[in-house]
């Protein structure tokens, strides 16, 4: 395999992972902290998990492909290929299964904000599963970025 093709995966990993930490650890928790209006920081912290999906889609599916390309079916018995298969598919369990919920409870809510109607505690228990799932890739992506500076 070239090294380009190598060079992509590890970048595509590492902007995938980057992107999963800066986003969760640091851009969404300084939006509530410093937004005065929680609506509005919730819809910003949305719209960035959102593009943080598409990025965890796309690296995966470019470093699955080169994994196949590079090991066949060997990659299958990798741990590097079942991390990346787990992370990607919390990622559309968030991104397609979590998310269209937490957008229909706030579009039910509509006018009121979510958190000042009778659809709260369900939305804090949706929140919750998008919460773990995010914990979940979080810790993966730790162990995944970990397992590629082994090789």
């Amino acid at each position: 395999m070239n090294r380009v093709a190598d060079y992509l995966f590890t970048i595509a990993v590492t902007l995938w992972v980057g992107v999963l930490w800066a986003i969760g650890l640091i851009a969404a928790p300084v939006l509530f902290r410093e937004l005065s209006d929680r609506a509005l920081a919730g819809h910003l912290a949305a719209a960035m998990f959102a593009v943080m999906a598409w990025v965890g889609i796309g690296a995966a599916t470019y470093a699955l492909i080169f994994l196949f390309a590079r090991e066949g079916a060997k990659a299958m018995k990798t741990v590097v290929f079942w991390l990346i298969c787990v992370m990607l598919l919390l990622t559309l369990a968030g991104h397609f299964g979590v998310t269209p919920i937490l957008a229909h409870l706030r579009a039910a809510a509509f006018p009121r904000e979510v958190m000042e109607s009778v659809l709260r505690n369900r939305f804090i228990a949706w929140h919750g599963v998008s919460s773990v799932l995010y914990l979940i890739q979080s810790v993966l992506g730790v162990a995944l970025v970990t397992q590629l500076f082994r090789r």
